[in-house]
């Protein structure tokens, strides 16, 4: 009988991780996640064949070793505000030189609408990340498949559930870039696809947009969030200088310590961002299967978690 073969997640302790970590050992594969904080891992803990390391892999001997001892490296790392360049150039290249030192296939989750000339930093960096995998991938003949999905959701995501944690604690909201434009993705639908790709060759030197079904503007998902979980709010539009503004007093204190205590990440940078609409002009690749709607998905917890059906639950757990 053959080894299953030993799949290397950076970036696993997240959200997207832990949904590809779970799809991954439900097949028979051994998964590895490198962390420099296991607390964070702990609920891949309880998965079989799933192995939560205390390594720091930008350390680049830690980086080069674990690489070396795995069949396959997903590259999941990435950061909304900081440092872009480290993060989403620096080590794509080096994860990309040691996949092809040492034969391994490469899966890089970049973003949708990455560009060297985007319209914000965030987008920029991406761009210039995907253009230097593809880079070492030309000198070397590495094997890697390059994914660009939308804004994720999911049970443990930081978008839909910051909405309703917006809904749920202020009375108005005052929205910035309400129509800004998006194609959310249900992160299992993006982790059945890094899945499906890992397992067929001919996905080797792809680059696959991940999108849902529908697209929403900003304002149409606070609304739809406020009807699900039945709080409705009046909601204040901004145009770009104020939102501009409001960003910027969230990357300050004291508006960045409200940002981390209700799990608000806004930047400047942030708003940029939202200025190029988050959407693609093709659907979800068939090769994957089919995509997803919100509307099927989110209310199955949303509600639960931040609606008045929490309240029933707590009853009945009574």
């Amino acid at each position: 009988m053959a080894t299953p073969m030993r799949v290397l997640i950076l970036g696993g302790s997240g959200f997207v991780g832990g949904a590809i970590a779970g799809q991954l050992v439900k097949q028979g594969y051994f998964v590895t996640v490198p962390t420099r904080d296991r607390e964070r891992a702990k609920s891949l803990l309880l998965l079989p064949s799933c192995d939560v390391i205390a390594a720091n892999i930008w350390d680049p001997a830690v980086l080069e070793r674990e690489i070396a001892q795995h069949d396959v490296v997903i590259n999941l790392v990435g950061i909304l505000s900081g440092d872009f360049e480290r993060v989403h150039v620096t080590l794509p290249r080096l994860v990309a030189e040691h996949c092809a030192r040492h034969g391994k296939r490469l899966l890089h989750m970049s973003a949708l609408c990455a560009d060297a000339n985007g319209g914000s930093e965030y987008l920029r960096s991406r761009g210039r990340g995907e253009d230097a995998v593809h880079a070492v991938a030309r000198q070397t003949g590495l094997a890697v498949t390059m994914f660009r999905p939308s804004v994720i959701f999911g049970e443990g995501d930081n978008f839909i559930n910051m909405l309703a944690r917006l809904v749920r604690l202020f009375p108005i909201i005052p929205l910035g870039s309400p129509d800004a434009r998006f194609q959310p993705v249900w992160v299992e639908d993006v982790a059945r696809a890094i899945v499906v790709a890992m397992q067929r060759p001919e996905t080797i030197g792809k680059t696959y947009e991940l999108v849902g079904p529908q697209v929403y503007t900003l304002r149409e998902l606070l609304t739809w969030v406020m009807h699900t979980i039945s709080r409705p709010r009046p909601v204040v539009p901004l145009g770009n200088g104020l939102a501009t503004l409001q960003a910027m007093a969230f990357e300050f204190p004291p508006g960045k310590w409200l940002g981390a205590l209700l799990g608000v990440e806004m930047t400047r940078d942030n708003v940029a961002s939202m200025r190029t609409p988050n959407v693609s002009s093709a659907p979800f690749p068939a090769l994957f299967g089919e995509a997803h709607r919100l509307e099927d998905v989110v209310p199955t917890y949303l509600a639960m978690r931040f609606g008045r059906a929490q309240y029933n639950q707590f009853r009945a757990d009574r």
